[in-house]
């Protein structure tokens, strides 16, 4: 089965991130939306019925998958917290990290997170480790080092839009 999956994987990946890439116009975005594609792809995959090809069944899933992200993104805090906790505006998360007073917040929040979440963020963000990297110390995919970061970095998102 897993044999199976990565032959999908290769075969689609491009016509996957191509699709999201039509939806959010945003590289990044579309690129992290593949992997957690193939994510959910992978731990249903042995529930695929064959009723339509592949890949429709595969942007079936990165559809939801960015309708998810775009509702995640309406819930978020305005600009106008007086926490400061909403990322201003065209930041990305790795530039908030940078700002003492968020730091400090962040790392509290990773404190409370579980591994492998926590060391995978930390290997990526502080120890600067490629995806590549990171799975190889973990003995997994580059894929499951993408999907756990960034299930990490949007855990501390979540927490961190939670507080008062």
């Amino acid at each position: 089965m897993v044999e199976d999956f990565e032959k999908v994987y290769g075969l689609y990946y491009p016509d996957v991130f191509k699709y999201l890439l039509s939806l959010s116009n945003n590289s990044d975005v579309a690129q992290e939306l593949t992997q957690e594609t193939f994510f959910l792809a992978m731990k249903s995959f042995q529930n695929f019925r064959g009723d339509c090809k592949i890949q429709v069944w595969l942007c079936q899933i990165a559809k939801h998958s960015y309708y998810a992200y775009v509702k995640k993104l309406k819930k978020a805090v305005p600009l106008d917290d007086p926490d400061g906790m909403q990322f201003p505006e065209g930041d990305s998360f790795e530039v908030t990290l940078a700002d003492e007073s968020s730091a400090m917040e962040i790392h509290r929040l990773l404190h409370e997170l579980p591994e492998p979440h926590k060391e995978v963020f930390m290997l990526r963000i502080f120890g600067e480790l490629s995806f590549r990297k990171i799975a190889d110390i973990f003995g997994k995919t580059e894929s499951w080092a993408r999907v756990t970061f960034h299930r990490s970095k949007l855990k501390i998102i979540e927490k961190m839009e939670e507080k008062p």
